[in-house]
Parts: C-alpha cells; structure tokens; sequence
C-alpha cells in the first residue's frame, strides 16, 4: 500500500502567519481502519492461536452462518480466495471444456482466468459506458449453441441490471454466475419492488476477501454464497480435494479453505460492514458534489435498480487527459488508481483464446479514461476538498 504525504500551505487568518498540514492521503487506509477496532480484532485472533484450530475451526464456520445471515443467501462457503471462488463455481456447475462463458471486457482478469484455466472458451460482452456493467443487449449478440452461462461482475461497487438477465438465462438454458468481490452488500431492487444482495441472484455468487474490497481480511481470502443446497454441497466438497468424507474423493476437486484467522478477522468486520457502506457512500456523495457537471470530468453514477458500495469512486476523463490528470495528481501527494488500463481482449494472454462478437469500443473507451480517486471509510473532507480542488486547478475551473 503506498502512502502519500503532503504538505500543504493554508493561509491563516491576518496576523497568524501561515499552517502547515500533512494530509497524508491514501488509496485505502487499512492501518486507520484497523486501528478503529484493534481490541476487537486482536481477540478475536488470540482466541483461534489459543484453540489452535487454524483449518475450517469454529471461526470459519461462525463466520459462513453470520455470512449467510448478512447477504441472505441460504449457503455460504468460505475459500481461499475469490479467484479460487470463480474456478469452482464453473467446476460445480459441471462446465466442459470448450463451453462458452460470456463475461465482461471491462474487468479484472480473474474470471476469464478460471475459464480459462479449465479448458472453457471466454466470450467477451461489451459494457455500458455509465454503469461500466454487462447488459442485456449486449450478452444477447454473444449467444450461440456452446453458451452454457454468464458471468456477471458487479463493478466499482454497483450491480448490472439483473432481472432482464435473469430471464433471458431462464429462458436459454444458462447458468448465471455472479463475481460480486467490488459490491458486497450492495441492493438490487427488481420491479416487483423485491430486494436481494449482489451475489445472492444467480446460482452461484463469488467474492473476495482481499485486504482492499469492502469487507477485507488480513490477507487472502473469498467464498461462494448460493440457494442451492446440491449446488452448496457440491462445492464444500470441490474446496476439500473433492471429499466429504475425508480420504473418500468423490469428485476432482482443489484446496481451496479460508484459514480460521482469516475468518476472525473478517466475523468482527462484517459487524460493521453497514457503517463502513455508509461511509463510502458518503465520501462518494461529496466528491460527485463537487464535481459534477465540472467541465473534463464525468462523475459516477447511481442507476435505479441498484445501491452503490463505492469499491471505488472512479471518474471517466474524457478527451485523452486522463494520464496527465493522474500524473498531475501524484505530483500534489494525491494517488489514484486506474482499473483497468487495457481490456481483457487486449491482454496478451487471452488473445487467441477468448471469443469476441463486436469491436468492444466502449470497453477500450472506458480502459482510456477510467481515474479511481481515494474513497474509503476513513477518507476526511479536507483531504476530499485538496483533491477535488486540485483537479479542478487541472482543468482550470
């Protein structure tokens, strides 16, 4: 994680001279949140060193039932990471290689990895340029006799607009998988006025529990979450070598557990995960205040159907500006991060594996512009006024 520290000069009133401030802003800033529930999260840990049971202990089973209560989904199966999560989600859904999986251009490769890995053919969707999310219309060009499911990524924070694509799955057939690893806790509202959590819609959810997403652990971590309990069942025993007696391996399965520290960790932050989504919400909020409509800048937006978790605040510059932007930002202290600098049907490994219908411009379009500004749960409105105020010194407004 890396920090920036940066003197800033404020002018006082007349008479008191001039007030230096270090405002030492970051990306994320894990230390400060850890040390806002350190006693908690200390005990928690000492309690698995002292009962030892550092593989699926206590802990890790708690965690998956205050998991399920949380999220709402019937099941939940903590594993090793969420990428893990994705490779077994296509393994309990009993994909074959040479099956087609539609995903999204515009990610994290970590989906069209797993597919990969298992011998599926990826089919690259284009996005929606507001949401940055898949829709309907565009999955709809990538189907074919060899589609056999969809996987959906919930990005920056947001769900995609899942009731169309829920029953255009159900009406050819597919499975939806959902990487939910940017959007726990975030509410998709369908038109029945019914809510659900990302991740608990299709047949099976994945997410992360990397130190940086929403709810993160002190190092690696993730799970399934799913209604299904053969589904549930199926993939408990992928995680564990394919067993569920132990010696007795009934499918091939990986090893694939969420360590018992892990989930202490994890148990005590989800308690506060709410808070934390408000949080982001609101720094989320100012910032869109302050620079919405601004002239070189488009700020995020927050579609209907969905709450938005704010994994990141990231803006679209437009215009070719966007790397001078960062770099003029980094010169001020402020980082920034771009997620994603080139599409996936751009990246060297997937080219000549990866099927694409259509030239995927917005997804290049959005890899050209996309700028992520600090937002998490200890972020302080004069480190949000320095930062807003300094890109607006960039655009001269």
């Amino acid at each position: 994680m890396t920090i920036f520290p940066y003197i800033c000069i404020q002018y006082a009133p007349a008479g008191f001279g001039l007030i230096l401030c270090n405002m030492n802003i970051q990306q994320v800033d894990l230390k400060g949140q850890y040390n806002r529930i350190k006693d908690e999260i200390d005990a928690s840990v000492k309690e698995v060193i002292d009962t030892a049971s550092f593989i699926n202990g206590p802990k890790v089973k708690e965690f998956a039932r205050n998991m399920e209560s949380y999220t709402g989904a019937k099941h939940v199966i903590p594993c090793g990471n969420g990428t893990d999560a994705l490779q077994m989600a296509f393994m309990a859904l009993g994909l074959k290689p040479n099956d087609e999986v539609i995903l999204p251009a515009f990610s994290y490769a970590a989906g069209i990895e797993a597919a990969c890995l298992l011998g599926l053919t990826p089919v690259l969707a284009d996005v929606d340029y507001n949401s940055f999310n898949l829709t309907l219309s565009e999955i709809k060009q990538c189907l074919t006799a060899q589609t056999k499911a969809i996987m959906v990524v919930h990005l920056f924070g947001q769900c995609c607009d899942m009731e169309p694509i829920l029953s255009f799955a159900e009406k050819h057939s597919l499975y939806v998988v959902e990487d939910n690893a940017q959007a726990i806790g975030s509410y998709y509202t369908f038109s029945d006025g019914k809510r659900k959590q990302a991740g608990t819609m299709g047949h099976i959810g994945c997410t992360s529990f990397f130190p940086t997403k929403n709810l993160g652990c002190f190092g690696d971590g993730g799970a399934l979450m799913t209604n299904d309990a053969d589904l549930a069942e199926r993939i408990a025993m992928i995680a564990n070598h394919g067993q569920k007696v132990k010696y007795e391996h009934t499918l091939i399965g990986c090893n694939s557990r969420l360590d018992s520290i892990q989930a202490a960790i994890l148990d005590v932050k989800l308690k506060y995960l709410n808070e934390y989504t408000q949080k982001r919400h609101k720094a989320a909020q100012y910032y869109s205040k302050r620079l919405k409509n601004k002239k070189g800048v488009i700020v995020p937006e927050e579609p209907a159907f969905s709450s938005h978790v704010y994994n990141q605040y990231t803006l679209k510059i437009p215009g070719g500006k966007r790397d001078a932007l960062k770099q003029f930002l980094a010169e001020a202290g402020i980082p920034t991060t771009i997620y994603y600098p080139a599409p996936l049907h751009k990246q060297k490994a997937f080219v000549g594996i990866a099927r694409k219908v259509n030239a995927l411009t917005t997804a290049e379009e959005l890899s050209s512009s996309v700028l992520s500004l600090p937002c998490h749960t200890e972020i302080t409105i004069d480190q949000q006024d320095f930062i807003t105020g300094k890109i607006k010194e960039f655009f001269f407004l």
